[in-house]
């Protein structure tokens, strides 16, 4: 596998809804700061806990259009027919010319954009262990209502049959396992804070 020290890449990060793309995102970035997690900007409120310019840019409506006009994503997407996500183009190029990996967490219309433009990028697949725990962990979760959840999961069926479009799979069931198996497709050393 490459090495740190190797030309930079993006590797795309995308699952199904509740899978916890979000959570493993958190502990690479604590974890292995050798990482550069690109900062998706977001319609829909933040959810307890969540911090503005670390978990998601929290934009209004207007200010995503204004970003639309600008043609200022690398992707975007309309996300459970509601809020729109996008990754802004200029903070990916930034960090690839800094020399920094590169980690998109983003939804499957995202990944299929950026497959467009961006054809180096190494895409993996976050999959649950089960349907059964994904749906454990999405009402487990508690922030959406029941018709969110129902919503949810008719889009996570048809993110799971996306499964073969991406290079790599990571089963999610167990955080550290899973992170250190993302970084090393990364070609990251597997070096921490800790």
């Amino acid at each position: 596998m490459p090495s740190e020290a190797s030309v930079p890449q993006v590797t795309v990060l995308a699952g199904p809804t509740s899978v916890g793309k979000s959570t493993l995102s958190r502990y690479i970035r604590a974890t292995y700061p050798q990482v550069h997690f690109s900062v998706s900007a977001t319609t829909r409120p933040a959810r307890p806990g969540e911090v503005h310019g670390e978990d998601y840019l929290f934009i209004t409506d207007h200010q995503f259009d204004e970003l639309l006009a600008e043609d200022a994503f690398l992707e975007w997407a309309v996300v459970h027919r509601k809020h729109r996500y996008g990754t802004l183009l200029a903070t990916v190029e930034e960090a690839l010319a800094d020399g920094k990996n590169v980690l998109l967490e983003i939804d499957l219309q995202g990944a299929r954009q950026v497959r467009n433009k961006l054809r180096s990028a190494q895409f993996v697949f976050l999959a649950p262990p089960s349907f059964d725990d994904l749906v454990e962990r999405l009402i487990g979760r508690g922030t959406e209502s029941e018709e969110e959840q129902q919503r949810r999961l008719e889009t996570a069926r048809i993110e799971l049959a996306a499964e073969p479009e991406f290079d790599v799979t990571i089963i999610n069931d167990e955080i550290d396992r899973a992170a250190r198996e993302l970084i090393a497709h990364m070609g990251i050393e597997l070096t921490t804070n800790a």
